[in-house]
């Protein structure tokens, strides 16, 4: 199973060496979601490309959502295996933020 992906010509995710991952990795915007849902609170999702799962029965983790600036219990961080999954977890983190609801929590 591979551990590192890419994104092709088309947005879908290939597998890739480590060294063709690094290369991509210099020169490739992997933002996929940016969003500031409370002053000074930013809620980032980025595509990896780097496999964060370490059952290899499951799918590989390759996208991630961050908090950076929220102080409510450190920053959050969730990952996700598809970009539709991730956009929607972007999307649960900013309501969970504004609505003042408890982390999001995630299957592993």
């Amino acid at each position: 199973m591979a551990r590192h992906y890419v994104l092709d010509e088309a947005g879908e995710v290939v597998g890739a060496t480590s060294m063709s991952w690094a290369l991509w990795f210099e020169t490739h915007n992997r933002q996929i979601a940016l969003d500031e849902p409370l002053p000074g609170v930013q809620v980032s999702t980025v595509f990896l490309g780097l496999d964060h799962q370490w059952d290899d029965s499951r799918p590989p983790l390759i996208y991630e959502t961050m908090t950076f600036g929220y102080e409510g219990d450190g920053g959050w961080q969730l990952r996700y295996s598809t970009r539709e999954e991730a956009l929607a977890g972007h999307a649960l983190v900013i309501s969970a933020l504004v609505n003042e609801l408890p982390r999001p929590q995630q299957e592993r």
